[in-house]
């Protein structure tokens, strides 16, 4: 039961993923992945919040499968931003390779733990 709860999470955060992407790049004209940059953070934001929601027994292990493991998991992209990375440096954009990399890796970590803590306060 466990693997089709995964499923079916990442049935909607795969074309989620696409279609946030590709909506959010179309709207700025910079070589910047903007797109990769939100499902990142987003899905960040979001894997933080059912973490917490979880361990203050405000969720269910089920729920983190299906949301956490599926959706997140397919939302978000590291080899994506990985590839956006290396080709930024490739083609010359070194400034935006190395802030690809800090903002990713800091608004990731903040948005996690924001919903982290937005979690422990709502069910704690």
């Amino acid at each position: 039961m466990n693997w089709l709860l995964v499923i079916a999470g990442a049935a909607v955060g795969a074309p989620l993923r696409y279609l946030t992407d590709r909506t959010v790049q179309s709207r700025h004209d910079t070589v910047f992945p903007w797109g990769t940059f939100t499902v990142n953070v987003v899905g960040s934001l979001i894997l933080g919040l059912i973490t917490g929601a979880v361990v203050a027994g405000g969720m269910s292990s089920n729920f983190q499968l299906l949301i956490g493991t599926g959706l997140c998991g397919a939302l978000t992209t590291y080899s994506t931003f990985s590839y956006e990375t290396l080709r930024l440096a490739e083609d010359g954009a070194r400034f935006f390779a190395a802030a690809n990399v800090v903002a990713s890796i800091v608004a990731g970590l903040g948005a996690a733990f924001m919903g982290a803590a937005l979690a422990q306060s709502l069910w704690a």
